[in-house]
């Protein structure tokens, strides 16, 4: 995986099914966090249906497996438990955003972390917790709190790259138009509909004119959205002739 800063180091415990393991790796995949480790999963190892889920993914190619928590995280200065449920353990509680933001912090300062998820069907179990320098947390509906093991991955990543711009292939803004064009455009409009008579009674063409400068400044317009409007207003005038509209 092409990925150039270091990242959490995402374990799942002891997960049940294949398909949520593949899900896993494709969604950190998407977000650029390349270390998965798997807590003895229950249907074993290498599992079909998560190559399936997986889509080729190179995390799960990259993925280790361990017979036991204490082993996956030997490596690990902190651990941040994922969970839905308070365990009566007294310990700092963040958000997934808010831990993500921690959790790069201690990163950026040289320091191993890992994130753990637990099964589907119970979660974390308590002693994982327990190792576990702090917790993190969704703000789901307490009424149904459960997420899908692969989600809960997928909400994680996401924030862990939450900060980030959007990607340079995407064209930004063009440069807006200096107002000398706007102005030259809205002179044009409004010789144009006064033209074909729009502005009436005469009285109302100041209060007129006001809400259409109003509507076009507020859009932001770049130079070629200007020259393309100036070009609509020429062909519709073209169009019937430059005939004025006289109104009793």
């Amino acid at each position: 995986m092409q990925t150039s800063e270091a990242t959490p180091v995402f374990i799942l415990v002891e997960p049940q099914m294949g398909e949520n393991i593949g899900a896993a790796c494709r969604v950190m995949g998407n977000f650029g966090i390349s270390e998965l480790r798997i807590v003895k999963p229950r249907d074993g190892w290498p599992n079909p249906k998560a190559v399936s889920m997986a889509t080729g993914s190179p995390v799960l190619d990259n993925a280790q497996v361990f017979e036991t928590l204490e082993e996956a995280v030997a490596d690990c200065q902190l651990l941040f438990a994922s969970t839905a449920q308070p365990r009566n353990m007294v310990k700092p509680a963040f958000t997934a955003r808010a831990g993500m933001a921690e959790i790069r912090g201690h990163i950026e300062a040289g320091q191993r972390v890992g994130v753990l998820f637990g099964a589907e069907k119970s979660g974390l179990p308590n002693a994982a917790i327990t190792l576990s320098n702090a917790i993190i947390t969704l703000p789901v509906d307490r009424s149904f709190s459960s997420l899908n093991l692969s989600m809960a991955v997928g909400v994680f990543a996401h924030e862990w790259r939450a900060g980030d711009p959007a990607p340079a292939e995407f064209k930004p803004l063009d440069e807006r138009a200096p107002e000398q064009e706007m102005t030259a455009f809205y002179n044009h409009l409004e010789e144009e509909l006064e033209r074909a008579g729009f502005f009436y009674p005469p009285e109302k063409t100041p209060l007129m004119m006001q809400n259409l400068i109003n509507a076009f400044a507020r859009g932001g317009l770049t130079q070629q959205e200007v020259r393309t409007l100036r070009g609509v207003i020429k062909a519709l005038a073209i169009g019937r002739g430059k005939a004025r509209i006289e109104r009793d």
